[in-house]
């Protein structure tokens, strides 16, 4: 797999600061961290994963060739949150898209400015590299999240359907 548009991943080697929070990209001493929010997001949409996607997730954040990315938030130096995007093409647009497919603050840490922090991190890596689009799910009972999405993104219209093959 290549990276679309011809993208190279030190173009998403970004950090912004926003009040207290920090947004920075993981890097492999993040791993402890990383897995310890991820797997926090994954009992919050009450299901699990095996220890094998853990690995193979992490080896595709570093991969040079997979769009695919991850940054964390930290207060005070401490991370605190975890936001991973994936960067694609559309044929609805020229420039590139991305899907900010997971995003987690701590319990302790909510509606404190974390879940804004990251995704308007996101919007300034993806305005940077040229992106058109940034685009997520939401489960429809997680109403705290969309009191914030509702806020800075617009709601598409659109119903999801899945079929697990």
């Amino acid at each position: 797999m290549a990276m679309p548009y011809g993208l190279k991943r030190e173009l998403f080697d970004v950090t912004s600061v926003k009040g207290s929070v920090t947004v920075r990209p993981l890097t492999p001493a993040d791993r402890d961290e990383w897995q310890r929010l991820w797997a926090l997001y994954i009992e919050f949409y009450r299901t699990s994963k095996p220890p094998s996607l853990y690995d193979l997730n992490w080896a595709r954040l570093f991969d040079p060739d997979e769009p695919m990315f991850g940054y964390l938030a930290e207060v005070g130096g401490k991370p605190c949150g975890l936001v991973h995007i994936i960067m694609h093409r559309s044929f609805w647009l020229e420039g590139p898209s991305c899907y900010l497919q997971d995003l987690y603050a701590d319990v302790d840490q909510r509606g404190t400015g974390i879940g804004r922090a990251l995704i308007e991190h996101v919007y300034t890596v993806v305005r940077a590299i040229g992106g058109e689009r940034v685009h997520w799910l939401t489960e429809e009972t997680n109403v705290t999240g969309q009191q914030l999405y509702d806020r800075i993104a617009k709601k598409s219209g659109f119903i999801q359907y899945v079929e697990a093959l």
